[in-house]
């Protein structure tokens, strides 16, 4: 499989991940993934609590909120 630094990432496989840019007194940072299927890539920020957003051409992707689903049955 191929794999490759390059001077802001790597490359690996059919992925291309980059440091994009980042704030060092407020503690975030943003990556990018690209692939063939996906030149534009994803942007994925990370808060300094660790709090992860998704960002793509269609805007930010929203995860499923567990709390949203029925409560599970008790043995």
């Amino acid at each position: 499989m191929h794999y490759q630094e390059t001077k802001y990432g790597f490359e690996w496989g059919a992925a291309k991940v980059q440091r994009y840019f980042s704030d060092e007194k407020k503690g975030w940072v943003t990556l990018g993934i690209e692939t063939p299927k996906h030149k534009r890539g994803l942007q994925i920020y990370i808060t300094k609590t660790g709090k992860v957003r998704i960002h793509s051409d269609g805007g930010e992707w929203i995860a499923p909120n567990a709390q949203a689903q029925p409560p599970r049955a008790s043995p």
